[in-house]
This record gives C-alpha cells, structure tokens and sequence, in this order.
C-alpha cells in the first residue's frame, strides 16, 4: 500500500530492502500484541542488516483472521506501529518484518507445505491464553496444521522447527508442547514421540500493554502522520521478551534487538503473570464496578493503585523466585505508571474479557502458594470476589454488564445465585478446584463478596486498604 510506504519525515520506516527477506518463521495468532511485539523486534533486527531469512509469514485460523488477511493483503504486510507515551507525545514506526500471510481455511495444503518447508524453522504462537483447549476445535486449527507438517518433514527426512508460545501461561513451553504431541500421537500415531526427541520448545515471557485499536487510533496515523492505515497498533513504549535460548534449527540474533536470552525463564514468567498480568485482573472488575471504563482512569486513583501494590507487596511477590537483573520494588511501581498511562487508552472491559483462562493461571497459583505457606490471601481472595460480582452481569447501577466469556453462559447463572448460595461460584471445580474447601481463602472471599454486595466496590477497597 503505497501511503503506508510513503510517509512523512516524523515517520520511522523498514530502511531493509523486503524483497530480500524470506519466511523463517510462521507466525499464529497476527494480533496487535504478535505486531507490536515479535513482529517488532524482528523489523528492528532486520533494519540493523541481518536476519533475512527469518521473515514472518502470519497465518490465521480463525473466521475473524479473514478482516486481518484482507488487510494484509491491501498493505503488502505492512502496517504502523503507534507508540504513545505518558507525556502525550507519539512516534510511529512502519513494520516490514511480515511479508506473507495466510489464511488457512481458505488453503490449508498451502499452510501445511509451508510449515513444512526447511526453511521454516521457527512457528510462534499468540493463540490466548484459551487456544491450547484441545476439545472442541474447529476443523482447520493450530493443532491439526502444525501436526501435519510436522509428519510430513519426519516423512520427509527435514529437521523439527522450534515451536515458540509467546502466550501469558506459565511453563507456556511445556503447555505447548503437551498440547502438540497429544494432538500428533491422536493424529498420526507414533509422530508424538519423533516431536518429543527433535522439537524445542522454549519458554518465554513477553511484555507489553497492546490495547484494542479503535477508530481514534487509526484517525491520529492520518491526521497526525499522513498515513491511511486501516489496520495500525498502538501500544506503550515498554517493551519486554525473555526467551529461553532453546533452538532446534537455529534463531535469529535476538539478543541484538534487546531480547534477553536465558536458560531459565521461570522467574520473569512469574514475575510478569502474577504481578502485571494478576494486576490487571485485580483492577478490571474492582474498577467496573466502580464506574470505570478506562484503564487509565482507574489507576491513577490512589485508592486503586494502592489496592494494587497492596497486593503485589504483601500476596504475589512472596510467591516469586529471585528475578536476575530486576528491582522487584521498581518494577512493581513501574506497572502502575504504565497502568495510568493516559495515552495508551486500554479499555476495563478488554482486561475484563476472558477471565476464566485467566484467574486460573494469573491469581489462582498466588492463593494456592500463599495457602500453603500461611502468607495473607485477603486481597486476592477479595479480586476473585469481585470477579463473581462482575459475572452477575448487571452493575452497581442496575444496568447490565456484557459478560464477555467462553463461560459466560454457565458462570453468570452461578453468579446470580450467590444471593442465596455466597459459595456458588467458587464451588466450580473446572475452574476453582479445591478452594471451596479451603476454610482460610472462603472466609476472605465470603467477606469481599458480602461488602461488594452491601456496600459496593469503592467502600470494599477502603476497607481492605485500612
């Protein structure tokens, strides 16, 4: 797309030529978190002159991937990437690195030979936190391409690719390679174990606060830069990958576009989903209910953002491991800058959506660790409370909330009846476990639950902060 290529002197852009770059990688899940974060750090790479062969080919599976291949299409790969930081000011940055992309349903034999090919040796993932679910996928999936291709290079004598999930799951290596080899030795009997011997699957921890863009976002890249871009990312000028250097067939240099390469990626991993990741949950439904709609807006009220590190302090960095190179204290006060930050304008109801693939592997492992040790579980037991208020589906005010989740249909009745049964919600072993039996987390629960119901979200934090 020509006005995407053509900007003005403001606008920083891919100094590479692309028609050098070949696919390295296949990419899953070409989201704006993938563009402004992956996808980033190998424009950066590319642009220091070095990383060809490693250019990204996106495919999509989904129905709604159609809108992103047609985008795609129209911009030969290329979109803006919209930083914006805590003063006001933006800076945008074209991005070159993806220079296919695919939609599988439309040609699932043109994905799987490209998953194939030897030159594609790394496929990465952003599939949510909910995409490893192997029960009720659709016909064409992750799974069933990636498996396919991986029996057609074993057929064919060509060495494994690494497969890299850049999902926020701890050990999202492992889950990954679980998910892939029950999938293979299902599909092609015997293929589980030849992924077992030849696949790496590093884990990662990855980094940065990527809101939704709206038609605000795509109107500043026109009005502001001169660029017609129907597709732009806007995120926060943090930026953050650890990545386990575990390769089968080689990587780029990552490490040169600030990608901390480790042998154990353990403590950022959880550093980052109990703190940032279960920071976000602590404040989304708190915040709803509250009246908040803006992120922003939330965090930068002192009663939340000391909720915040109340929790960070006293609940999840007693379950974190030493993290090497990190000021913990630092870090956590940083989040609630990035949190408050007013030009990143992330919504409370995008940190709202999903919330059973995420209080399940963000805020339940603090619980669990705290219980075990007899640190105070108060404030999280207080966040899961909040959550199975915001799942009834209407707010303080009586109106109704959109309860965006796969579980929307059988968790907001389970909300609704905790009038007359307080532990209805947290009595879902699926998602819960054992917790309802455990007497410590369903007082603190019960409690939070109550004051939400009697007094409301704001009057709830005052005390928990008193």
């Amino acid at each position: 797309m020509d006005n995407v290529t053509h900007t003005t002197p403001r606008v920083s852009r891919p100094s590479y030529d692309r028609g050098e770059v070949r696919v390295g990688i296949a990419h899953f899940g070409v989201g704006g978190f993938h563009r402004a974060h992956q996808a980033m750090y190998l424009d950066r790479l590319l642009d220091q002159g070095v990383a060809a062969e490693w250019g990204i080919c996106g495919i999509g599976v989904m129905p709604a991937d159609r809108r992103m291949a047609e985008v795609m299409a129209a911009q030969d790969g290329l979109y803006t990437l919209l930083l914006v930081h805590p003063d006001g000011h933006r800076e945008a940055r074209v991005i070159g690195s993806i220079i296919d992309y695919r939609h599988a349903p439309d040609d699932p034999e043109s994905v799987i030979e490209l998953l194939a090919n030897p030159a594609t040796r790394i496929i990465s993932l952003t599939i949510t936190e909910g995409g490893y679910q192997l029960d009720a996928l659709p016909e064409v999936n992750v799974f069933s391409l990636v498996t396919d291709a991986l029996a057609r290079r074993r057929d064919r004598g060509i060495d494994s690719p690494t497969i890299v999930s850049c999902d926020n799951i701890e050990d999202n290596g492992e889950v990954a390679r679980h998910a892939f080899t029950s999938h293979a030795e299902h599909r092609h009997p015997g293929l589980g174990e030849w992924i077992s011997s030849n696949t790496r699957f590093p884990n990662s921890m990855v980094d940065r606060i990527t809101p939704a863009t709206t038609s605000d976002v795509i109107a500043t890249v026109h009005t502001e830069f001169g660029i017609d871009d129907r597709w732009p990312v806007v995120a926060e000028p943090f930026e953050s990958w650890v990545l386990e250097d575990s390769f089968s067939a080689g990587r780029p240099p990552y490490e040169r576009a600030g990608v901390l390469m480790v042998d154990d990626v353990t403590p950022y991993e959880l550093m980052k989903l109990r703190l940032l990741n279960a920071g976000h949950q602590a404040l989304c439904y708190f915040g709803y209910l509250a009246g908040y709609r803006l992120v922003h807006d939330a965090a930068a009220d002192p009663l939340f953002a000391e909720f915040l590190l109340a929790y960070m302090d006293s609940e999840a960095s007693p379950t974190l491991l030493p993290v090497p190179g990190i000021d913990l204290f630092d870090y956590k006060r940083t989040l609630i800058e990035r949190f408050a930050n007013p030009g990143v304008r992330d919504t409370i109801t995008r940190l709202c959506f999903g919330s059973s693939d995420r209080i399940p592997k963000w805020l339940l492992p603090v619980i669990r660790e705290n219980l075990k040790t007899g640190a105070p579980v108060r404030r999280s037991a207080a966040v899961v409370a909040s959550w199975a208020r915001y799942a009834e589906g209407v707010d303080e005010q009586g109106r109704p909330i959109d309860v965006q989740d796969a579980l929307a249909d059988s968790l907001v009745p389970l909300a609704r009846s905790q009038h007359e049964h307080p532990t209805a919600f947290i009595e879902n072993t699926t998602l819960f476990g054992d917790l309802a039996d455990a007497p410590r987390f369903v007082d603190d629960y019960l409690w939070a639950l109550d004051s939400l119901h009697r007094v409301g979200a704001r009057a709830t934090l005052e005390v928990l902060q008193s």
